[in-house]
C-alpha cells in the first residue's frame, strides 16, 4: 500500500547493555531499572510505567523484530535512531546488533540523529546538584572526519537506510555544540560541504541534512544579529524539525500541564517555524512528558530543573491522536514526498514519551497513528 506520508520516529536506544554504563553502573544496567524504580511523586501522577512486552533487551534482534513487526503494522515508516559518538561508539549495539540483525528489518526504514549533547550524569540526578559531566559532545574537525567515515562505511548505503529524494537523511541534535566543537560557523560549513563530497565520492548522490531547530544559534561574536533561520541557511540545511515539545514550550503550570493545552501552543510554533525557516520544516508530535524517572526517587518533587519538571497530563491515546491529525492537516497542502512528521518517542519511557505498548493502553498509541494519517479502512 502506498504511503502518503513518512511518519518517524525517534528511537531511544537506552534499553540493552553497553560497557560503559556496565562500568559507571554495574554489570548489566540499563534505564530499565530508573523504570522499574519509578514511582508516584505527587497526587494524579501516574508512575511507574511498565511494558507489555516485559524489559526487553533491544540489542537481541528477536526483540527488535517484535518492534519492526509492530511498528511496521501500524504504518510508521522509520526508526529516527539517537546516535552517540563520544571518542567512540555509545548505545550503538539496539541499531548494529538489533535492528541491523533483526530478520524483518526490511519492513521498516532507519535513519540516524547524531545526538551530539553532553551525557551528564543523571541516571538518576540528585536534586539541587549540578549533574556530572560523563562525556563531552562537542567534536573537533579530526573527529567528525571520523565519525562521517562510519556513517558513510557502515549505515548509508544500507538497503533499509531511510533517504529523502535518494540521499540518505542524518540529523544533527544540537547545532551549537557541533559550530563551537569545529571552531566556528564557516569552519562548521565546509565541514558539511566535505561531509557531502565524501558522500558522493562513495557513490552516494549526496546527503539530506536535518538541523533540530532547538539547537540552532551562532556563536557570540560571530554575527550579532544572526537568528537561528540564518545558521540553517549558511550551513545550507536541507531540513529543520523538533525532537519535543518542551524544547521550545515551556511547561508553566507545575506538577501538572495539559496536553491539549500544551498543542494548541504547538500548532502555533509549527506555523511560525513554517513561516521564519527558509527550508523545508516539518512538524514534531510529542507523545508525552515526564522525566522523572531519571530523579532520585526519595528526593522531594519541586520545580528544579530537568529532570525535576512539569509532568503532560490527559496525553491520552485519543488526545495524542488529535496531535497527530493536526499534523496531518499541517502536512496535506505539501506534495506528497515532503509529508515528512517526526513522534517523541518509540522509547523514551524515561521521559514518559513512548509508543511501545504499555500494561495500561497496549496499542492504542499505535493503533492511533494508523487511524490519524490513514483512515478506519487500515484498522480492518
Amino acid at each position: 500500500m502506498a504511503s502518503d506520508y513518512t511518519i518517524v520516529c525517534y528511537y531511544y536506544p537506552g534499553y540493552h547493555s553497553d560497557p560503559r554504563n556496565d562500568a559507571r553502573h554495574g554489570a548489566g544496567w540499563t534505564e530499565w531499572d530508573l523504570v522499574k524504580a519509578a514511582k508516584p511523586r505527587f497526587e494524579k501522577h501516574f508512575q511507574p510505567k511498565i511494558p507489555l512486552w516485559g524489559y526487553e533487551d533491544e540489542s537481541n534482534p528477536a526483540a527488535m523484530a517484535r518492534k519492526i513487526q509492530a511498528a511496521a503494522d501500524h504504518r510508521i515508516d522509520t526508526f529516527l535512531f539517537d546516535w552517540y559518538w563520544y571518542d567512540g561508539p555509545f548505545l550503538n549495539a539496539a541499531l548494529d546488533k538489533g535492528f541491523l540483525r533483526a530478520p524483518n528489518n526490511d519492513r521498516i526504514q532507519f535513519a540516524l540523529m547524531w545526538a551530539n549533547h553532553d551525557w551528564l550524569d543523571i541516571h538518576p540526578a540528585k536534586q539541587h546538584c549540578p549533574a556530572p559531566l560523563v562525556y563531552p559532545g562537542r567534536v573537533n574537525a579530526q573527529t567528525f572526519e571520523r565519525v562521517t567515515d562510519v556513517l558513510i562505511g557502515t549505515y548509508f548505503g544500507h538497503p533499509s537506510y531511510w533517504r529523502i529524494d535518494d540521499r540518505p537523511y542524518f540529523s544533527i541534535y544540537e547545532i551549537s555544540n557541533f559550530i563551537e566543537g569545529l571552531g566556528g560557523l564557516q569552519a562548521a560549513r565546509s565541514a558539511l560541504q566535505r561531509f557531502r563530497e565524501k558522500a558522493r565520492a562513495a557513490g552516494l548522490p549526496g546527503l539530506h541534512i536535518n538541523g533540530v531547530i532547538w539547537g540552532i544559534r551562532a556563536l557570540p561574536g560571530e554575527k550579532g544579529t544572526m537568528n537561528p533561520a540564518e545558521v540553517a541557511s549558511v550551513l545550507e540545511l536541507d531540513s529543520v524539525t523538533s525532537y519535543v515539545w518542551v524544547h521550545y514550550l515551556p511547561l508553566e503550570e507545575f506538577p501538572l500541564v495539559d496536553y491539549r493545552q500544551v498543542l494548541t501552543r504547538v500548532l502555533q510554533k509549527w506555523r511560525k517555524f513554517e513561516r521564519e525557516f527558509p527550508l523545508f520544516y516539518f512538524p514534531n508530535v510529542t507523545m508525552g512528558w515526564d522525566p522523572s524517572p531519571r530523579t532520585v526517587q526519595s528526593d522531594r518533587y519541586t520545580n528544579s530543573g530537568y529532570p525535576y519538571t512539569s509532568v503532560l497530563n490527559g496525553n491520552t491515546p485519543v488526545a495524542f491522536g488529535e496531535a497527530l491529525i493536526q499534523a496531518k492537516t499541517f502536512l496535506e497542502r505539501r506534495p506528497t514526498g515532503q509529508r515528512i512528521v517526526t513522534i517523541n518517542a518509540w522509547n523514551e519511557w524515561t521521559e514518559g514519551s513512548y509508543l511501545e505498548p504499555d500494561t495500561v493502553h497496549g496499542t492504542a498509541y499505535l493503533a492511533a497513528i494508523k487511524e490519524a494519517f490513514y483512515g478506519e479502512e487500515t484498522l480492518r
